[in-house]
């Protein structure tokens, strides 16, 4: 039997310092290696969730709101938001520390969808996840919506049983 996991014990935190090697020409930090330390933290989050080999499937919503300078410190915090059968969707916040005030902001967002698979790469069922306050509880709700609009862009879902996101027009 699948056991179910409280969404607080999949956060997973990074902290990175950016180096010159990780910037571009105008010494922010570039977005690919933004995504791959994004990556990495989410699917930390992800693995412990289901305690078992993730792959990341789909990469989402991602949001560059502020650049981030040379030496600036960034701070990655990633959480399962909803599991379904074998995939988890995690929410991702990236929050940059001013090198030289300390000031501190929220500058990127993100949700990338995982999928638990076994020793030869089959996907296996993931445990079902437990909401604990109110902020968790509305990713969780949202999260179907979302998937099935990737579904939808991928081709893998036909518009018509999209019933969460239809629920939302027939309102």
């Amino acid at each position: 039997m699948i056991q179910k996991v409280e969404a607080k014990d999949t956060l997973a935190t990074s902290s990175y310092i950016v180096l010159p090697e990780n910037t571009n020409t105008l010494g922010n930090l570039m977005g690919g290696q933004l995504l791959n330390w994004m990556d990495i933290t989410s699917a930390i989050s992800a693995h412990r969730h289901c305690r078992r080999v993730v792959v990341t499937a789909a990469v989402n919503n991602v949001s560059f709101q502020h650049p981030i300078k040379l030496g600036d410190i960034v701070t990655i915090a990633a959480q399962v938001s909803r599991s379904f059968n074998s995939s988890m969707e995690v929410y991702i916040e990236v929050s940059v520390e001013d090198h030289v005030s300390g000031a501190k902001t929220r500058c990127n967002e993100a949700m990338y969808t995982f999928v638990a698979v076994d020793q030869l790469g089959n996907p296996i069922n993931v445990p079902e996840l437990i909401p604990g306050n109110a902020e968790e509880q509305k990713r969780y709700d949202g999260a179907l919506r979302r998937r099935q609009l990737r579904l939808i862009l991928a081709g893998k879902l036909k518009p018509s049983d999209a019933t969460e996101l239809k629920a939302l027009f027939e309102q």
